[in-house]
């Protein structure tokens, strides 16, 4: 067994806890009304943050929100404020800090951006704010750092629905073997090794390592590139880099995968006797797609070879998923498995594990990336450091802080917004909306506190009826602007969802994918995937009672008790998170109508006379943004 210790800013196991911000005298006692713990995912990308209060998670928020940046990285102050001026407290009412970076530990990633440039991490222009910021190079006993595996099964068990099971991480990298905060079994891996895998089992609070799989490194140059790492989660960010050019979007080679012909290229992994062994890439791989002015992506003659590997990639990718999960499920005899890592978001592999791998439960974190670290880190310092017991379930995302009506109100009014706009509160917002949708308009969607993590969820989302086939290429050509073999993921009301799609269980965070029934295939066309799945998210009414409203409004005016949810977005930029964001999105593409609380917001006659003269002569969005109220 091994033990690296946990770094906090004085090198102690546990940091003795320190009310505000600095010790308070035993004369001057100040009653605290709750106790906060902050966790922070930082530096590289999906920077985070999460607020605890009393142990149960009141805010959380991925910088990339705010400050419209995809996969945001770099400084930390803009989700550390957020989530403190949303519960109305300062920095001096925070108890605890957790924080993680997969690159090194906090401090000494912190310690090395003093002296050197680095403008991945840490940018010119954010360089001032940083050193000035209390967290920033903290050295007190508020502080601490973990290492990243251990803040992702954090976020896995401690907020699951289950008092005992087992937990599955797998993503692209983790930390280093040196920087590993907890016990493992065995002595393998050098100190320069990279977490892949790692494997546990809990009852309770307490957590036990009982496999790790490690990366060793390559060598020459960009040695640490996802091309050279021989990991499962490295292993298809190889392959999105290869067929998209970019190592995150795994996503899309997911959504290709089913476009390829099985078998058409042999298995690229081995794997045998539960041990693994990633390829590196050869030379008969010398198709990439290198980002080019001539042609669009679609349209590239290595297309066909490029479904056929995405397909090749999945199968391998989930034939080795299940077989860990049996493994476990045989080791240790739990019932309940839960699962976070990068990997995690593989909504097709957490199909199959749910049907084939045998638990009888399975829960996944929902902000399974790098953003949910900033949930670990939290309850880490909840769990171990506080030594506090759980309680807290995490039955929903919707974790950003609430927008007001005068919000709402004041995005509608600003100064190139009223000209275009028509806008109507209605007590029937509802009933309205769903007779909208029924006549096939596209509806943006805002409603109360925003998701946490990569899926739009129901509170910022575009909304469509699934009915027709055509509304793919609708909400394609006119809103998202992305490849057209891409899937749309359908809502259900949940106690409706096992009648639509096969395979029994809960799905309410758009984690896994289930085959529709052959029934309802032609029903709902504009939500099957090629191969007659669906990404599937279940609605009751006691997490989301706005969406649960609109899809019962819908299924009494259709018979269909299913709508389109897509993100409230376009392609490459983030999910919108302000009333102002959603206006802008709205106003600048093809959205028929804009739903935020009771107000329905629709574009008039000089909307097509204006923005396009705003277009030509400046950022509309920024415009919109920004400018102030009439």
């Amino acid at each position: 067994m091994n033990r690296i210790p946990m770094r906090t800013d004085c090198q102690m196991r546990r940091p003795r806890l320190v009310r505000g911000s600095a010790a308070r005298s035993e004369k001057q006692p100040m009653p605290r009304q709750h106790t906060y713990i902050l966790g922070l995912n930082t530096y590289d990308h999906d920077v985070s943050a999460c607020l605890l209060r009393d142990g149960e998670i009141a805010f959380g928020i991925a910088k990339e929100r705010i400050t419209r940046e995809k996969h945001a990285s770099g400084f930390y102050k803009e989700v550390v404020d957020y989530c403190l001026n949303a519960e109305g407290i300062t920095m001096a009412d925070v108890d605890l800090v957790v924080r993680n970076c997969y690159i090194l530990p906090v401090p000494e990633m912190e310690d090395r951006l003093i002296f050197q440039d680095m403008p991945g991490f840490l940018p010119e222009y954010e360089r001032g704010e940083a050193t000035k910021h209390p967290l920033f190079r903290n050295h007190t006993n508020k502080v601490a750092t973990i290492s990243h595996h251990l803040a992702h099964a954090y976020s896995a068990f401690a907020p699951c629905p289950f008092e005992e099971g087992v937990v599955m991480i797998v993503d692209g990298v983790g930390s280093y073997r040196a920087d590993v905060d907890e016990q493992f079994p065995g002595d393998q891996g050098s100190p320069l090794a990279r977490e892949s895998e790692s494997y546990y089992k809990f009852s309770g609070t307490k957590l036990e390592c009982l496999k790790k799989v490690w990366m060793e490194p390559e060598r020459g140059f960009l040695s640490d590139e996802f091309y050279n790492m021989p990991g499962l989660g490295a292993y298809y960010s190889r392959a999105s880099t290869y067929v998209f050019g970019d190592w995150n979007k795994c996503g899309e080679l997911m959504g290709l995968a089913p476009y390829g012909r099985p078998g058409a290229m042999p298995p690229m992994l081995q794997f045998e006797n539960n041990k693994l062994t990633v390829p590196r890439w050869t030379p008969e791989l010398n198709q990439p797609y290198i980002m080019d002015s001539a042609g669009k992506w679609e349209d590239n003659p290595s297309m066909r070879h490029w479904e056929d590997l995405a397909w090749r990639v999945q199968d391998d990718t989930e034939r080795v998923l299940l077989e860990r999960a049996r493994w476990l499920r045989e080791t240790t005899g739990a019932k309940n498995l839960c699962i976070a890592g990068g990997v995690a978001l593989n909504c097709v592999a957490n199909g199959r594990i749910a049907r084939e791998a045998g638990f009888d439960n399975v829960w996944i974190q929902p902000a399974a990336g790098d953003d949910g670290i900033a949930i670990g880190c939290a309850y880490y310092g909840h769990l171990v450091i506080q030594q506090k017991p759980r309680g807290f379930e995490m039955k929903h995302a919707y974790i950003g802080r609430p927008y007001s009506d005068a919000e709402v109100e004041d995005a509608t009014k600003r100064f190139f917004v009223k000209p275009q706009v028509n806008v109507v509160r209605s007590s029937e917002v509802y009933k309205q909306t769903a007779r909208l949708l029924a006549d096939q308009k596209v509806i943006g969607w805002f409603q109360s506190r925003s998701e946490f993590g990569p899926r739009a969820l129901g509170h910022r989302s575009l909304l469509a009826d699934p009915r027709k086939a055509e509304m793919k290429d609708i909400l394609n050509s006119r809103v998202k602007h992305r490849q057209p073999f891409r899937p749309f993921a359908p809502i259900v009301l949940k106690e409706r969802a096992d009648e639509i799609f096969e395979g029994k269980g809960d799905s309410p965070f758009m984690l896994m994918a289930k085959p529709v029934a052959p029934a309802w295939r032609d029903k709902i066309p504009a939500v099957v995937h090629v191969d007659g799945s669906a990404r599937v998210q279940t609605v009751d009414e006691e997490t989301a009672p706005d969406l649960y409203y609109i899809l019962k409004e819908f299924e009494a005016l259709t018979g269909v008790p299913v709508l389109v949810n897509t993100s409230f977005n376009i392609k490459g930029e983030p999910i919108v998170e302000t009333p102002r964001d959603a206006m802008a999105c709205f106003l600048t593409t093809g959205i028929d109508h804009l739903v935020m609380h009771d107000t329905i917001v629709s574009k008039n006659k000089a909307h097509r006379f204006i923005n396009p003269v705003l277009q030509v002569y400046s950022d509309v969005t920024n415009l919109v943004r920004s400018t102030t109220a009439a």
